[in-house]
């Protein structure tokens, strides 16, 4: 059975949070946990969204649509992964179905303006020891 959609799969992981993104040929829609990406809230982290879309320009997601869907962390992390697998699928569609050039041309543009929109932060929450309130902080120590 052969299927004839062109379609890509890729993520996207800050901390906890992962976003998986479909991008697949379409008419340039952007739909973020089913919802369109103009209503992604808060407001303020809207943009950070917005990113691969106005660094790669609209015209290059025109041929595709794209649906992400993002659980776990908190909103900010999962902002970060959805704007990460957004640039992913670009880049995967475009090596996949296009033509190789374009996509590395985009890769150098996306990475010119943010690394992180292609390259995973490895940073993770280091664990609570004994002895004090976090992973660092110690119990103050008297000697009189």
């Amino acid at each position: 059975m052969a299927s004839t959609v062109k379609a890509v799969q890729t993520f996207g992981k800050k901390k906890t949070a992962t976003a998986v993104a479909h991008a697949k040929e379409g008419r340039g829609i952007i739909r973020v946990n089913g919802s369109p990406i103009n209503l992604v809230q808060p407001e303020i982290l809207r943009f950070k969204i917005y990113e691969p879309v106005l660094v790669a320009g609209e015209d290059s997601f025109a041929p595709l649509d794209i649906r992400v869907r993002a659980k776990g962390g908190g909103h900010t992390s999962q902002v970060y992964a959805i704007r990460q697998a957004i640039a992913k699928a670009l880049i995967a569609y475009y090596a996949k179905y296009i033509d190789a050039y374009s996509a590395m041309e985009l890769k150098k543009k996306l990475v010119a303006y943010d690394r992180t929109l292609l390259i995973a932060d490895p940073r993770r929450m280091e664990p609570k020891k004994f002895g004090g309130a976090g992973a660092r902080a110690r119990r103050q120590k008297s000697y009189r």
